[in-house]
């Protein structure tokens, strides 16, 4: 199963809306076949799998990190091609959420009289395909938040100058994280002083959907991002936002979705159930602070991605990752769990889940 979650993440970033699945045929204590899914609309990891282990395949086990599919979406079901293979175990790491697998893989196997066992490396399992298991349970995006900061936790002076706090190696690993995102996401005021592409050009993944929180349509005609990447950006505006900007921004190529608003910015709530029915499962929140505070105080950031660069940048005004009114106590502080910190050239990676 270790080695099928190994597997399994050589899919990331390509699957969506497809889980991340990996699969091994195990014959007398031996792999003789080996597959993932390597992206939507391609074959499934079982069958990879299975076509590598031919007709061994036959009385072997396979180890598969989610229960096997048993309906028609864009591929065959897996579990005909299971069943037909001969196999006579299946240990599968977790039930697969979605109402239209949920256990019913499970049952077809058994019925063709075939072992099943579930529940192996469960946690670490259903960890590898979290956004999916959130957007299936709840129609809503998994969304992290990700900042680059100093060692005193600025993202920019206080003259604005924000490029580059962290060296080289950082932003290539950021351009990874959106490479594994549906979508990223930014505040105008970032559009408006960094003037991004929103690209994950330093990244061998796709660019995600890219989207900008522009309650009043700020973003000029003419930003990088309109013309960075095939796909248009959305930018999201109230019913305030100007009707001669918001022609211009659509003349200019731009998808611009008219959102509700709370106290005269972009409901976030709203916009991210809005991303979720359009089928997006995952958000990168990159910024800026507004933006990041926004998005805790609404209760929407499921993890955290801060880049911490060794130099000092100091001044009341320079920006922080989250601005706003912030806590007035501190048991109020959003608490983070399984922290993990690695180095990253040299930065500092830092990450960890944040408590609900």
């Amino acid at each position: 199963m270790r080695r099928a979650l190994r597997l399994a993440i050589r899919g990331r970033g390509r699957t969506s809306p497809n889980p991340m699945v990996g699969a091994v045929v195990v014959r007398r204590g031996r792999a003789i076949g080996v597959g993932y899914h390597r992206e939507v609309g391609g074959a499934h990891a079982e069958v990879w799998a299975l076509r590598e282990a031919g007709a061994a395949a036959r009385g072997a086990t396979l180890y598969v990190t989610l229960e096997p599919c048993s309906h028609h979406g864009r591929t065959p079901p897996c579990t005909d091609a299971i069943v037909e293979a001969g196999v006579a175990r299946v240990v599968a790491g977790c039930v697969d959420p979605n109402p239209q697998v949920k256990g019913r893989g499970i049952r077809r196997l058994r019925r063709a009289g075939i072992e099943v066992e579930v529940g192996v490396m469960e946690a670490e399992t259903r960890r590898l395909n979290e956004a999916y298991c959130k957007h299936i349970a709840t129609g809503m995006p998994f969304v992290a938040l990700k900042a680059a900061m100093s060692l005193d936790g600025k993202i920019a002076t206080a003259a604005g100058v924000s490029k580059w706090i962290t060296g080289e190696r950082a932003r290539a690993a950021a351009h990874r994280l959106r490479a594994r995102h549906d979508a990223v996401m930014v505040g105008v005021g970032t559009v408006l002083a960094d003037d991004p592409e929103l690209t994950a050009r330093k990244s061998r993944g796709r660019t995600p959907r890219r989207v900008v929180v522009d309650s009043r349509a700020r973003t000029p005609p003419r930003a990088r991002l309109l013309t960075a990447d095939e796909r248009p950006p959305v930018i999201a505006v109230t019913r305030q936002a100007p009707r001669a900007r918001v022609r211009r921004l659509e003349r200019a190529g731009a998808e611009v979705w008219v959102v509700g608003s709370q106290r005269g910015k972009v409901e976030l709530k709203g916009l991210m159930r809005r991303l979720g029915a359009e089928g997006v499962q995952s958000v990168l929140v990159e910024g800026g602070g507004t933006l990041g505070a926004g998005a805790l105080a609404a209760g929407l950031v499921d993890r955290v991605y801060f880049f911490v660069a060794p130099r000092i940048i100091g001044g009341a005004g320079a920006l922080t990752p989250v601005e706003g009114a912030g806590v007035k106590r501190l048991a109020e502080a959003w608490r983070i769990t399984s922290l993990r910190v690695r180095r990253v050239g040299e930065d500092l990676l830092i990450s960890g889940d944040v408590v609900q």
